[in-house]
């Protein structure tokens, strides 16, 4: 199959994106369009998933990086590709790479979670381990390259990579004609430079927002500064899209073809991992929740402008992280509550003031004593309680409760 590799220097278009989209045939899959009714309540238009979640290997990565690698040289392919990654830019170059019978090696930090260091190799790179952040191994890659002559593969800064994510938005269009509003999140920008590039030169009337955390925003002062400006130390649970500077190539497309870049909390981006879960059913990473994340955030933004297509990028995150995450999305939901208490320090007491919660339906998770502590009188203990409630009314309706039932709240 022919396809015209856009060289660097050349203005993308629309061709070149339905020419990926060929060459990914069979390769990729058409992932799902799956509907939400919790978040259509919440904007009030119909607002849909896309879920490249369950892409292979777990994220829209394989696009960008099959096209890149299927385009190289014989030569170029002979020497071999080598990738930086913390994970699904690695597993996407892995299995490409397998695919296209290329050699890769993939350079992932120390503290890489294990099942994408497992499943990076699974796909058949070579996996070196190299730098605790990501900045150290992208050197140790880019040093590889120099040595052996091996291509490195950019994650997001390259026209064959962002052709490659182009044709999520040549998906979008398919599965939803009438869409209006597309929300995506953004790292490097090559997935909604591409998403850009491909819905805006089809249906300029349909908007494009990106989504980045507020920790790793560097979009914002970008666009206002007119050219890529760096973050310093980019701080975010959603590793994704924890990318300190612009990619050149992406930030032109993105200032041409992106109505607005919004920034979400950390609790913004648990919470919409919580929901996906619930709601939806879909294990999704923090990265692949903030399109999630701002509808929650400030759902009046979206309404009318429906339907909404918000993209799924990935489901890859760790087992760990994803229960430290739950549990934070659950607090910032209102579904825990931690109180301190004062009570008399007699045999019962405890019993007595577990026998309320059990009245009003909340789940004891701890509890513990405090019994020396100057501020306490000589018949005081003070209790500490973690309690996992139905939300911030619940949250409400026990307090009420134990006030009613004579303790005072500490906090």
């Amino acid at each position: 199959m022919s396809f015209r590799r856009p060289d660097p220097l050349h203005r993308l278009m629309l061709d070149d994106v339905r020419g990926a989209q060929k060459m990914l045939a069979g390769v990729a899959r058409t992932t799902a369009m799956e509907g939400s009714r919790h978040l259509s309540s919440l904007v009030g238009s119909p607002v849909h998933l896309k879920c490249e979640n369950l892409q292979r290997t777990g994220s829209f990565k394989l696009r960008g990086a099959y096209v890149r690698i299927a385009g190289l040289r014989p030569e170029q392919r002979a020497a071999g590709v080598v990738a930086a990654s913390a994970g699904n830019h690695a597993q996407g170059v892995a299995l490409a790479s397998s695919l296209l019978g290329v050699r890769a090696t993939v350079f992932m930090p120390v503290g890489a979670p294990l099942p994408k260091v497992a499943a990076t190799r699974e796909y058949g790179a070579d996996v070196r381990l190299h730098g605790h952040v990501v900045d150290e191994t992208l050197a140790a890659a880019e040093e590889y390259a120099r040595e052996t002559g091996a291509v490195f593969i950019h994650p997001f800064d390259h026209p064959d990579v962002i052709t490659g994510q182009g044709t999520v938005g040549l998906e979008i269009l398919e599965q939803c004609p009438e869409v209006r509003t597309i929300v995506v999140g953004v790292g490097g920008g090559g997935l909604v430079a591409g998403i850009g590039l491909a819905v805006k030169s089809v249906r300029p009337d349909v908007r494009i927002v990106g989504v980045q955390a507020e920790g790793a925003a560097a979009y914002p002062p970008s666009l206002a500064a007119g050219h890529p400006v760096a973050v310093e130390s980019p701080v975010t649970m959603a590793d994704g899209i924890k990318v300190g500077r612009p990619g050149d190539v992406p930030f032109s497309l993105v200032q041409e073809y992106v109505d607005e870049v919004r920034t979400v909390s950390e609790d913004a981006l648990s919470s919409a991992l919580l929901l996906c879960l619930e709601r939806a059913k879909l294990v999704v990473e923090p990265a692949g929740a903030s399109p999630v994340a701002a509808l929650l955030a400030d759902p009046g933004a979206f309404r009318g402008g429906g339907p909404v297509v918000a993209v799924l990028s990935g489901g890859n995150v760790d087992p760990l992280l994803m229960q430290r995450i739950l549990r934070h999305g659950m607090a910032a939901a209102g579904r825990y509550l931690s109180l301190r208490l004062k009570v008399t320090d007699r045999p019962g007491a405890l019993a007595t003031l577990l026998a309320v919660l059990t009245v009003v339906d909340a789940n004891v998770l701890d509890v513990s004593h405090v019994r020396t502590d100057p501020r306490l009188g000589l018949t005081e203990a003070e209790v500490e309680l973690h309690l996992e409630t139905k939300g911030p009314e619940h949250c409400e309706e026990v307090a009420s409760s134990l006030r009613e039932a004579g303790y005072t709240i500490l906090g």
